[in-house]
C-alpha cells in the first residue's frame, strides 16, 4: 500500500512541475516579440506604417525588417520570393508567412484593442482584398513619395529592429 502513495506522489510532483514549467514559458512567449514584419525601407507609406504600430503595439510583439536587409532578404529566399520583391506587407507568424491585405488584417488582430475588429474584413474575398492592397502598393511611390535609404529607428526603438 505504501508503494501505491510514493508513485502517486511522484506523478503528482511530475505533474506539478510541467504545469508550472508551461506558465513560465507561456510567461516568457507573451513578454517577447512573436511576429515579424517586413516592408519597403524606402517606402514612405510603409515607414509610416511602421511608426503608426509601434506606437500602438504596447505588448511589443512586433520585430520589424525592411525587405532590402539583410534579415528581410533572407525571410524572401526561405519563402522562395524575388530578392527584389519590395512591393508586400510580409507578416511572419512563427513559420507561416502572410502577404499583401491578409498580412495587414492579421497584424490588426494582433495589434489589440480596437484594432481587432479590422479583422471581420478577412471574410471579403482575398482576390477583392488583393486588388486594393495592389493598387496602393503600385502608386505608393507616386502617391506618398520615397526616401533614397532606408528610414533609421531611434536609439529607443533599435532593439524592435532585426536589421
Amino acid at each position: 500500500m505504501m508503494h501505491d502513495h510514493a508513485g502517486f506522489s511522484s506523478i503528482f510532483i511530475i505533474q506539478y512541475s510541467l504545469f508550472f514549467f508551461g506558465l513560465l514559458l507561456q510567461d516568457m512567449a507573451a513578454s517577447s516579440p512573436g511576429y515579424i514584419i517586413l516592408f519597403d525601407g524606402v517606402c514612405n507609406l510603409c515607414s509610416g506604417s511602421v511608426q503608426f504600430i509601434l506606437k500602438r503595439d504596447r505588448q511589443k510583439k512586433f520585430l520589424f525588417g525592411s525587405l532590402q536587409g539583410n534579415t528581410g532578404q533572407q525571410y524572401l529566399k526561405k519563402y522562395h520570393l524575388p530578392a527584389n520583391h519590395f512591393n508586400s506587407f510580409i507578416l511572419i507568424e512563427g513559420e507561416k508567412m502572410y502577404t499583401r491585405s491578409t498580412a495587414i488584417l492579421r497584424m490588426c488582430k494582433h495589434l489589440g484593442r480596437g484594432w481587432t475588429l479590422m479583422y471581420g474584413f478577412i471574410i471579403i474575398p482575398r482576390f477583392i482584398r488583393d486588388a486594393f492592397y495592389n493598387l496602393v502598393a503600385k502608386n505608393r511611390y507616386r502617391w506618398f513619395g520615397k526616401k533614397e535609404a532606408c528610414w533609421l529607428p531611434t536609439p529607443e526603438l533599435k532593439s524592435r529592429f532585426l536589421d
